[in-house]
């Protein structure tokens, strides 16, 4: 067979061609930018104009190695990346009030002693959190179910980190923001993705979805849920349990029974979520879904 001509494929590949474009000769004409390789040419991959192509290739690149590793189904955990392990909001919470102690008229220090306060109280959904990946990754279930989160800290890690004490692989899907955020140390480091485009992202978790476990949490879980929610509701996707985890939290923050009143939903959307309150019950319902 010729020399450089795969031998599963009477055509070469692009490795090869892209070894093979190495070795120009040192001409202007070689080393200008023009004869470059399109999928060698960073400067032309990020142009406007080939949005369409990246796009694709952020839908492609975790759906090739997804389906290398034979991961079929999923649960998604969301929530808040500011809520702490119980330690680290145990230690927050003395830091602040050794403050406070030390200029007790200043309201700043007091809000901060008010907001280590309840970061400690909701430090169980940590707990909590961690305790269902646990559960989730311990299955031995027919449909044997991986954790996936958003990769970031918080109720993130959380889940992560369960799915990593129970000895099993779980995924993490960050996303480039203008801030640095760094994966968390428990997601299995050959399922970790990184994405610009929120879209794709969102698909990737919804993809192999069985179900959608929403925490407390800010405008990235709640944009979340309302996106899975959504797609459920105009069928877009199949029906998953959709569960809320603390009930407080949740009637707290959104008035469901008010869209109700208003006849923006009707009250059979009410039915398309369900609230639970511990890491047990989250997952019962879990699995009778993909029995």
């Amino acid at each position: 067979m010729t020399a450089g001509i795969s031998k599963k494929s009477p055509f070469s590949s692009a490795q090869e061609a892209a070894i093979s474009a190495r070795r120009y000769i040192d001409v202007p004409q070689c080393k200008s930018e023009s004869y470059r390789l399109a999928f060698q040419d960073p400067d032309f991959l990020l142009k406007d104009a080939l949005r369409p192509v990246r796009l694709q290739l952020e839908l492609l690149k975790p759906e090739l190695i997804l389906q290398e590793q034979h991961i079929a189904s999923t649960v998604v955990v969301f929530g808040s990346a500011r809520i702490p392990d119980p330690q680290t909001a145990e230690a927050n919470l003395v830091s602040a009030q050794a403050a406070y102690r030390e200029k007790e008229d200043d309201p700043q220090l007091a809000r901060k002693v008010a907001r280590a306060r309840r970061a400690l109280d909701n430090s169980r959904y940590y707990e909590e959190a961690r305790k269902l990946g646990d559960l989730i990754s311990s299955n031995t279930g027919k449909d044997k179910l991986v954790v996936i989160t958003g990769g970031g800290p918080g109720i993130m890690e959380a889940a992560n980190r369960g799915a990593h004490d129970a000895g099993v692989p779980s995924i993490g899907m960050n996303i480039v923001l203008p801030h640095e955020q760094a994966p968390n140390p428990y997601i299995t480091p050959d399922l970790n993705f990184q994405f610009h485009y929120f879209a794709i992202r969102k698909m990737h978790f919804l993809m192999r979805a069985k179900s959608l476990v929403a925490f407390p949490g800010g405008f990235g879980t709640l944009d979340e849920l309302f996106e899975t929610l959504t797609l459920i509701q105009t069928r877009k996707v199949h029906p998953i349990p959709v569960l809320l985890f603390g009930k407080s939290f949740w009637q707290r923050v959104i008035n469901f029974e008010a869209l109700v009143e208003e006849g923006t939903i009707s009250e059979r959307d009410l039915e398309l979520f369900s609230y639970v309150e511990s890491a047990q019950e989250a997952w019962e319902l879990i699995a009778a879904a993909v029995k």
